[in-house]
């Protein structure tokens, strides 16, 4: 990130390569979203199975979002990349 205006709600960032975190359309500021009985886990599921592996790093980066009052819901392998191994 290189600035960010809170009246405008803007941010601007330079151009970035893997990993990456992007998206935040979707995101809720200060209050976690009150879902039905199920969904969470429904959701929880379904992103365990995208991210395979790599979903125990990707809880974390939720966890870090949560601590400063994201609350990220629209999160896919497009906007939390990792660097390929080879």
């Amino acid at each position: 990130m290189i600035g960010f205006d809170d009246e405008m709600p803007a941010i601007e960032m330079t151009i970035v390569q893997p990993p990456f975190l992007l998206d935040f359309s979707s995101a809720c500021l200060d209050e976690a979203p009150d879902f039905p009985a199920g969904v969470l886990g429904e959701w929880r599921s379904e992103k365990q199975e995208q991210f395979a592996d790599r979903w125990p790093t990707v809880e974390l980066v939720l966890s870090e979002l949560r601590e400063y009052g994201i609350y990220l819901l629209d999160i896919h392998p497009g906007n939390i990349t990792f660097v390929r191994q080879s």
